[in-house]
């Protein structure tokens, strides 16, 4: 698993990404239960995440932050990264972000695919 904590904090809100290789729909549900099963992303406001699947096609789920999966969808479709989930966290700081919450979104998965791409 690779995992950037802190990749930036904006009006209180802290965001992470995590990462790694899955095999269909059950590779991505122990792969987030692993993730929260460190207590820190377990109490996490939000856990975003997508993946493309080879056999599946296309799959993201918001965890209340309505049309971030979609972002990253996104990103994973433009790179061409299979099989592979990215999970954005948030940790909200009490301040609205309103459209900020995506920029967000882009940066921490920008970061994931620049750290992959060097490992």
């Amino acid at each position: 698993m690779l995992q950037i904590v802190d990749v930036l904090r904006d009006r209180g809100s802290r965001y992470a990404v995590s990462g790694g290789p899955v095999q269909g729909r059950a590779g991505i549900e122990a792969f987030l239960a692993e993730l929260k099963r460190a207590k820190k992303f377990a109490k996490a406001t939000h856990n975003t995440w997508a993946s493309v699947l080879s056999d599946e096609g296309a799959v993201k789920g918001d965890d209340g932050e309505a049309g971030a999966g979609a972002v990253i969808l996104k990103m994973l479709e433009r790179a061409e990264l299979r099989d592979h989930i990215v999970v954005v966290t948030r940790w909200y700081g009490g301040v609205h972000l309103g459209g900020d919450r995506f920029a967000h979104v882009v940066t921490s998965v920008r970061a994931y695919l620049d750290a992959l791409a060097k490992a």
